[in-house]
């Protein structure tokens, strides 16, 4: 039932334009410190995990892992994403939550 939690909120926050997926437009949005929150999936390659992960660290961001690519997508209402940055506090703060 909490998959389902955050899912259904990560679809909210898409619908409502307050994330960013893919690997460039992430690190990107990163750099210019616009995210409060990163999801990145388990299967995503070292190099991106890596990536990504030093990105958010160098600039403060907090990085949850989820199961897999496709439910990470799933929940967006898009094909396979790896990462996916949340823009928004106040989704970011309840996604977290209900992602520990």
């Amino acid at each position: 039932m909490n998959d389902q939690k955050w899912m259904s909120l990560l679809g909210l926050a898409n619908r409502a334009r307050k994330i960013v997926s893919g690997e460039e437009l992430v690190v990107k949005e990163v750099r210019q410190q616009k995210v409060k929150l990163v999801l990145l999936s388990q299967d995503a390659s070292n190099n991106t995990a890596k990536k990504v992960t030093d990105k958010c660290k160098s600039y403060h961001v907090p990085v949850v892992t989820v199961q897999d690519r496709y439910i990470l997508g799933k929940a967006i209402g898009k094909d396979a994403r790896v990462v996916v940055a949340v823009t928004d506090l106040g989704f970011a703060t309840k996604l977290k939550t209900l992602l520990d």
